[in-house]
């Protein structure tokens, strides 16, 4: 092997261990170690229990299936996340994962939608997503079949210390080799990057290549000052607090309500709030925000993973989805030998063009929301970043998407918030226009008498999680 043959993972909450596991599995011939130093406070990856769909095709790069990431570990499935009070109205919304109707000849189904909702009363938009439909009557399953549930998507809800415990186990059976003890300092080399890790029994762990895990405080890749770019102006929330306790039933999502200055959520693993300067203080563990990015999240031989390198706020539950994007990254740009200023430059291009868009999904929240108040009206008066306002001037016009390479948020995701939030298209797209109203209006209440009949005899998510652990059992 000719690229870097030592790796040095410093982090021992689910970002660290997850990517031990991801590089030691899919690129074997690496020495991977691993300083299991416990997750700070702050490490919103480590901390918050909602995980997007993305997760699953993470465990399916390393070989862990749905009883082992679910069942052996205590976690649950989640549908997507119900919004109350974001538009301004009292009603609500949920963007669920999945698709939203089905298109009509060359007529994607949101413009048609959008056509039929400017001709008079329509279902709402989430009417027609099977996750949606579930979370709404508190069922779940998992896909099935190819009618009207067989396509809708679902992310996990973790049991964060037994997840991380399966992690480790994980680790330890691909050969990850493990090295207790706490991060004492950082030993610079002399072209500017680290040399080795000091442990507190005086013990030095050296590597080609570093990755960072150790949450906001960035422990390895702040000693090398790389840029950072402030998103505080659009996002100034600047405290989360987490308080004990949760559902006291398991719902297939997520509720997340606005508050006077910030929001709050309960789920199935916890519940908490994201508050602005000025707000009431609430009991509970504050945890600090700052939300921004770095720009040089791998600079030298350290690449910055997850919370070290973006902070943001859950709102979407985005946090573990970017540490694993990250590895992922890092495991597809591997070097094949020292690395190149051009192959850090590209893998940094990629990683802040994800977390810019990130940032636009969470912000397009704020910027559609028409509830007043003080705290409200100032964020959505703030001029977006142009990659946002692009999108809500093209979606505006005729109710078309950009396309982004870097995207984390498909689709359907920005138009179940866009249409939730009672943002619509001025005009009329000619190929909704193409489809006769009549028909579209037909086929809209077919699909929903369909998704109804499907999805009433469907068990409740705990009723669900009981049927497969007895059958998980019976085979044990």
């Amino acid at each position: 092997m000719s690229g870097p043959r030592r790796v040095l993972v410093v982090g021992g909450g689910i970002t660290g261990w997850s990517a031990a596991a991801a590089l030691k599995r899919r690129v074997p011939l690496l020495d991977v170690t691993i300083l299991p130093i416990a997750p700070s406070s702050d490490a919103l990856a480590d901390r918050i229990a909602a995980t997007l769909p993305s997760i699953l095709g993470f465990h399916d790069d390393l070989g862990i299936g749905l009883e082992d990431a679910v069942l052996r570990t205590g976690s649950a499935y989640r549908l997507g996340t119900r919004f109350h009070g974001w538009s301004g109205r009292e009603d609500d919304y949920v963007h669920a994962y999945g698709p939203h109707g089905e298109a009509m000849g060359s007529a994607p189904f949101h413009l048609l939608w959008a056509r039929a909702a400017e001709a008079g009363p329509v279902a709402p938009f989430d009417a027609f997503s099977a996750a949606a439909a579930m979370a709404r009557a508190g069922r779940f399953v998992l896909p099935q079949g190819d009618g009207a549930l067989a396509a809708h998507g679902f992310g996990l809800v973790l049991d964060l210390p037994r997840y991380v415990a399966m992690l480790g186990a994980f680790c330890r059976h691909v050969g990850v080799r493990v090295e207790p003890g706490a991060l004492a300092g950082v030993e610079r080399a002399s072209d500017g990057g680290i040399a080795g890790v000091r442990r507190d029994d005086g013990s030095t762990l050296a590597a080609d290549l570093y990755l960072d895990c150790t949450g906001p405080a960035a422990r390895l890749h702040g000693q090398l000052a790389a840029p950072r770019e402030d998103w505080r102006r659009w996002l100034p929330c600047d405290r989360l607090v987490l308080a004990p306790g949760a559902a006291a039933e398991l719902p297939p999502c997520e509720t997340v309500e606005a508050g006077t200055a910030g929001w709050r959520w309960t789920g199935a693993a916890d519940r908490g709030e994201v508050l602005a300067e000025g707000a009431p203080s609430i009991d509970g563990e504050t945890i600090k925000l700052a939300a921004g990015a770095s720009l040089e999240p791998w600079r030298d031989n350290v690449i910055a993973i997850g919370d070290a390198a973006v902070a943001i706020e859950p709102l979407e539950w985005s946090n573990l989805h970017l540490a694993h994007s990250a590895i992922d990254r890092v495991i597809a740009m591997l070097p094949a030998g020292i690395p190149h200023p051009l192959e850090r430059a590209e893998y940094n291009r990629q990683a802040l063009a994800e977390a810019r868009r990130v940032r636009d999904f969470v912000l397009l929240h704020y910027v559609t929301s028409r509830r007043e108040g003080v705290f409200w009206q100032d964020v959505a008066s703030t001029e977006p970043p142009e990659s946002l306002a692009h999108t809500l001037r093209l979606f505006r016009e005729r109710g078309r998407l950009p396309y982004y390479e870097e995207e984390t948020f498909d689709r359907d995701s920005w138009l179940a918030v866009l249409f939730g939030q009672g943002v619509r298209p001025r005009r009329i797209d000619p190929l909704a226009e193409a489809v006769p109203l009549a028909d579209t209006l037909q086929a809209m209440d077919t699909y929903r008498t369909h998704l109804a009949q499907a999805i009433g005899h469907l068990p409740t998510p705990a009723a669900f999680l009981a049927a497969q652990s007895r059958k998980l059992h019976e085979r044990a």
